[in-house]
């Protein structure tokens, strides 16, 4: 993307107009039935779940949710922290620090949050999530488990991290369970731990 364009950030939560974008990722990935994220969304929306999307002169190239702890899709919980689900921005607009605008957004619409808490992959297949990007975008890995894929890529070995961007000076801190974790995710079909409902696996992960 070059030139001069415009920046804008949509809370899409309960807007109509793109609704379609509330049940998957902006990425071109195939999804499955959407079950168990209307019943995510059901629950956490009245409770302070957000998604919003980031447009580039109007086309959509970005996306941020999260959700306060206790509604978190993520096994993460902690007293007056944030949890950001997901952050993503396509290919082809990386460069323009379009992430840090995701964020920022996130942090200014959060003012009262003690901090904000998320996963982070590291030698995971995906593109998604990764360590280093979440470190460029501020972040502090708190903790990490190593485990390996029951049914994907079997034998490669991965870490989840636990991730930290404290905006005040408590001393809260986030916890997460990691016996929870190794269920897998399903709040989205996009996540890259995401426990299909069609998998008979009680445990898509294992430590190694």
């Amino acid at each position: 993307m070059t030139g001069e364009f415009k920046v804008r950030i949509v809370d899409i939560t309960q807007n109509a107009q793109y609704e379609r974008y509330l049940y998957k990722c902006i990425t071109p990935a195939p999804f499955g039935r959407y079950r168990k994220r209307r019943e995510y969304l059901a629950t956490a929306t009245p409770r302070g779940f957000h998604k919003k999307l980031l447009t580039v002169n109007d086309e959509v190239v970005g996306q941020i949710e999260y959700a306060p702890a206790e509604v978190s899709g993520c096994p993460i919980r902690g007293e007056n922290i944030i949890v950001m689900n997901c952050i993503w921005v396509l290919r082809r607009a990386k460069g323009h620090n379009l992430g840090e605008h995701l964020l920022s957004d996130m942090i200014e619409s959060e003012k009262n949050a003690a901090g904000f808490a998320t996963i982070a992959l590291e030698s995971h297949w995906t593109p998604w999530l990764k360590k280093n990007q979440m470190e460029k975008l501020g972040f502090k890995s708190l903790d990490s488990v190593e485990v390996v894929h029951k049914a994907k890529h079997i034998g490669h070995p991965f870490k989840i991290h636990l991730m930290w961007l404290p905006t005040t000076k408590s001393t809260n801190k986030p916890k997460w369970d990691k016996t929870k974790l190794l269920k897998g995710i399903d709040f989205c079909a996009a996540h890259p731990l995401y426990r299909p409902e069609s998998s008979k696996l009680k445990e898509i992960l294992e430590n190694c």
